[in-house]
């Protein structure tokens, strides 16, 4: 079992993202993503809906996290802006919570590495070595 540990950003979404404000954003988290392992938490709950540019931005901050090895979590978001996610299959890339608290959480969990056995299609937990 290895926790990752880190400094968690949690970071408010403006209610609408046009370019300008979506820029601005940015660079606002850009200086929060330009650590070793950014543990990014962006609060949604104000979000009504996601248009194109909105789920770009969202797309960019995770890309950035991403190569410094960190990661970009949701939290709170409305169902509207949920359902945009899931159609667009950019729900497949975050992990997204109902909370902020629950978002937060989840970057202290145990991290679990498989890995999978030469035989077939069945995933080992490294730790105990039991069939998941």
């Amino acid at each position: 079992m290895r926790f990752r540990p880190c400094s968690v950003t949690v970071t408010q979404l403006p209610e609408t993202l046009d370019i300008k404000r979506g820029r601005l954003f940015f660079r606002e988290l850009e200086s929060r993503l330009n650590i070793d392992r950014p543990c990014i938490v962006l609060d949604c709950s104000k979000v009504r809906a996601m248009d194109r540019f909105a789920i770009h931005m969202l797309l960019c901050c995770l890309e950035e996290a991403m190569k410094r090895d960190g990661d970009v979590k949701l939290a709170a978001g409305s169902p509207s802006a949920r359902e945009t996610l899931e159609l667009t299959r950019v729900d497949r890339l975050f992990e997204i919570y109902d909370t902020e608290t629950e978002a937060v959480n989840s970057f202290f969990r145990p991290h679990f590495e498989r890995a999978l056995y030469a035989g077939g299609s069945r995933e080992v937990d490294e730790i105990s070595g039991s069939a998941a």
